[in-house]
């Protein structure tokens, strides 16, 4: 019972954060992006912050490692991924699947940084062939033309990988900070410090409300990704990351491209075309690639089967 359990939730987490794509798409034609990135988290880090006081006997952060883990959340995990996601996604070439196939790069990212920045970490030959193999995966997406670096939506794409590999710098960086905070703490304070630093953007950007269209798709995109996207899905995130651990919970970064593309065709009628599939291949393997031995001992725990470890 607790296996379809698990496999319920991870379904519906995939599903509510491959969706994401197409309501952020769908409410970027009502709102300014960067204010309209602020404005989820402004919502979404209320309702995390209310949950920190419920589950954990720390919502309130102290000392600095705990606060030098939030500032790190804040700019990257949160402000620059958002920012950057949200105004590559302005452009009308880049489909809700492309985005979503963007950002799921971001785990081949975060092993590679992990592998620069921490010390313990190294990238054999194969790690080196996996981060490679997933950047070629970006450039087949982004469709680069040496000619006309401007054309087919390539600068928009190359902002939404700056929002994966922002997110992926952050996720090592909260690592070398010693920190023994709880998640939902950090999550809460690091959405409205996001927030707050995103609202400032969007004033620097000439962003103004006067430009926010309030109608029944404006605030549908708005509360969807609010309550579903950021709130429910970090709740359920949290309780399978407890329960499977990072291996398995990455792979939700590969299924939420299949929800993307669902989502984007029967409400926008978006088409994916076929280098958003070879992209999303690449990408994958790269991962494969990347996280071999870590995959491997995972099926060695849930099936006992004896897997080699070797290059």
């Amino acid at each position: 019972m607790t296996r379809y359990r698990n496999l319920g939730l991870f379904v519906v987490l995939a599903a509510v954060w491959g969706s994401a794509f197409m309501a952020i798409k769908a409410g970027l034609a009502h709102f300014p992006p960067v204010l309209f990135a602020a404005l989820r988290y402004d919502v979404a880090g209320v309702i995390m912050l209310v949950y920190a006081v419920y589950a954990t006997d720390s919502p309130i952060p102290g000392g600095r490692a705990e606060w030098t883990e939030i500032a790190i959340g804040a700019v990257f995990l949160i402000a620059s991924y958002h920012a950057l996601l949200f105004i590559g996604e302005t452009d009308p070439a880049v489909t809700s699947a492309a985005a979503a196939v963007l950002v799921s790069l971001s785990p081949v990212l975060t092993t590679g940084f992990a592998r620069l920045l921490l010390p313990s970490e190294r990238l054999t030959p194969l790690g080196v062939a996996g981060l490679l193999l997933g950047l070629v995966g970006v450039a087949v997406l982004s469709e680069l033309d040496p000619s006309n670096l401007l054309a087919g939506g390539t600068v928009a794409k190359l902002l939404i990988f700056g929002a994966a590999a922002a997110f992926a710098l952050g996720s090592v960086l909260t690592r070398r900070v010693d920190s023994e905070m709880p998640i939902e703490t950090m999550e809460a304070w690091s959405m409205l410090g996001g927030a707050v630093l995103m609202h400032v953007l969007s004033a620097g950007l000439n962003e103004s409300f006067a430009a926010v269209s309030i109608n029944l798709e404006s605030v549908a995109a708005l509360a969807y990704l609010s309550l579903a996207a950021s709130a429910l899905g970090f709740l359920i995130y949290f309780d399978l990351l407890e329960r499977l651990g990072p291996i398995e919970i990455n792979l939700v970064s590969y299924i939420a491209p299949i929800f993307a593309a669902l989502s984007g065709w029967v409400f926008l009628q978006e088409v994916p075309n076929a280098t958003t599939a070879i992209g999303f291949a690449l990408i994958f393997v790269g991962f494969v690639l990347l996280k071999r031995r870590a995959i491997q001992d995972e099926l060695r725990y849930r099936f006992g089967n004896e897997v080699s470890t070797s290059d």
